[in-house]
Parts: C-alpha cells; structure tokens; sequence
C-alpha cells in the first residue's frame, strides 16, 4: 500500500490553467476515472475550446472565482507567478472541504503564503509533477503525460493529513510516484537540477548564435544541453523570479567552480582540466544513482 493508503475519487475537478500540463491532467484523470467531471478555467477561450474538443474538460469558464464553487478539487496549473494571486481569489469562493493543489515548478514562495493566509490544518498542499516538455498548449497534452513521472509533494506541520493523503493519492492514480519534500528543500534542490540548467541552456544557446553561422556544426551535444532553451520565456521568468535567493546561491556556487576551472586553463594545468572533467563524471553518476 502506498503513502495515499486508498484510491482516490472526486465529483468534480476544476483546473485553473489548461495548457499541457492542465490539459494532460484532465484527460488522465477521465481515462483512469478519477473524477466524473472536469471544468476548465482560462484566460483564453481558444486554448479552452481546444481541450474541451480533446476531451480533456467538460464545461469551461473565463472566471476562476465562479467555477471552484461546487469543485471537490482545484488545481492550478497556471505560472508560477500566478499562484498566488489565484490562491487568494479562490479561496473565499471554496466549499470547507475542497482540497487544493498546483503544479508549480517553484514551492516555498507559495506555501508560505497559503501558511499565513489560509486556515491551519490547510488543505491547500503543494505539488510539483517533474512532466515537462518544451512545447506547450492543450493541443500537446496526453493521456499518460504524468506516467511514469516524479511529483513532489509538499510536506508541513500545518497541512492537513487527510488533504495530504488525498493529493499524494491523486498523483499516483495518474502514474507518478510520489517524493515528500519541504518547500525550502525543493527550491534549493530544483534549482541545481532544474533553474540553473534551463539559465545556461540559454546562455549557451545565446553564444553559439553570436559566434557565426554554425548551423553545419552543431552536434547532439549541443542538441541535448540546449533543448530546454525552446521552452516559454514568460514561464521560466516566473520560476526565476519566484525562486531568486535559491538560484542565486546555486550561481555563486558555480561561479566558483568555473573560476577555478578558468585559473587552470589560463596555466595550462592538464592535471586540473582532467580531475575537473573527472569530478564531473563521478559526480554525474552520484546524481542519477548510477
């Protein structure tokens, strides 16, 4: 049995955000009958009708406040910047026993703010599925989107149990496998293994560009480091900036060690360049578990 101890079933789902990850959500949770209805709130009718179309929503509405009234569960797959804000509308407009999550790549911000402003035990509980791709809008979502994924769900003295249980219970019913984590401990760890990566994907991007014409040789190295640079600019703006002193640290952090990477090659010390590129091998298989 697993941390959610019991399926988990829902009357009706409202998602606040129906681009890739809210869309493949929708159509996850019809397929594997999690819920009997799905409502789809944005800000665009275009992208609504688009996953109503696919099957992926029900209904769908242009006001967030109006929709989460009759909703056993919300979940907001909007930015990361939008959380909050989102949170603070819904809230009022929620029945007592409505629980709430999101998707946000970013999380101590936002628990944070759910901790001062809504009732202790909450059942406002943050998520964050590791599902991603580079390309966005309803109209890439899928049924097994999550399958297979990680989500990282927050864990806190003032989140309550139940609602806890059923938000780790909703995520594995749709084929992830769930890690608890503290807010700050995922904002410090995501920013290694995540933010900073897409910030130098884009710098490195931005330095090829500059340095000529090198369409004719640009290999799968360059290919794989950088692919994450096509993602959406406004959505990695927001996790930066709703992220900024964990990223920072990660920064100065780096910054050190391409200083010394840079003082070596500068005297031509092969003994360095190698250990370095060593510790990076070592410490590559360390990270992945290998």
């Amino acid at each position: 049995m697993t941390e959610a101890e019991a399926p988990v079933a829902f009357d009706r789902v409202c998602i606040l955000g129906v681009g890739l990850l809210g869309a493949s959500l929708g159509l996850a949770l019809k397929a594997r009958h999690v819920t009997k209805k799905v409502i789809g709130v944005g800000r665009r009718r275009e992208s609504l009708d688009v996953a109503r179309s696919m099957g992926a929503i029900d209904t769908l509405s242009l006001e967030p406040a109006e929709a989460v009234g009759e909703a056993d569960l919300v979940v907001l797959a909007t930015p990361a910047a939008l959380v909050i804000p989102m949170l603070d509308a819904i809230r009022p407009q929620l029945k007592p026993e409505a629980l709430v999550t999101d998707v946000a790549s970013t999380k101590a911000e936002i628990c944070h703010h759910a901790q001062a402003t809504w009732s202790s035990p909450r059942r406002f509980v943050g998520s964050h599925p590791m599902a991603g791709s580079e390309k966005f809008g309803p109209e890439h979502a899928t049924v097994d989107f999550y399958e297979g994924s990680v989500c990282l769900v927050e864990e806190g003295e003032d989140v309550d149990v139940e609602a806890r249980k059923q938000v780790v219970a909703l995520w594995e019913a749709v084929g992830a496998r769930v890690v608890s984590v503290t807010p700050e401990a995922h904002d410090a760890m995501l920013a290694m293994t995540s933010h900073i990566p897409h910030v130098y994907a884009a710098l490195l991007a931005q330095g090829a560009a500059e340095a000529g014409e090198v369409r004719a040789l640009i290999g799968n190295g360059f290919r794989d480091t950088t692919r994450i640079a096509a993602a959406r600019p406004e959505i990695w703006r927001d996790i930066c900036m709703t992220n900024r002193k964990a990223i920072l640290t990660g920064l100065d952090a780096l910054k050190e060690r391409l200083t010394d990477f840079e003082a070596a090659l500068c005297a031509g010390d092969g003994e360095a360049i190698e250990a370095f590129f060593a510790a990076g091998n070592t410490a590559r298989k360390k990270a992945l578990g290998e």
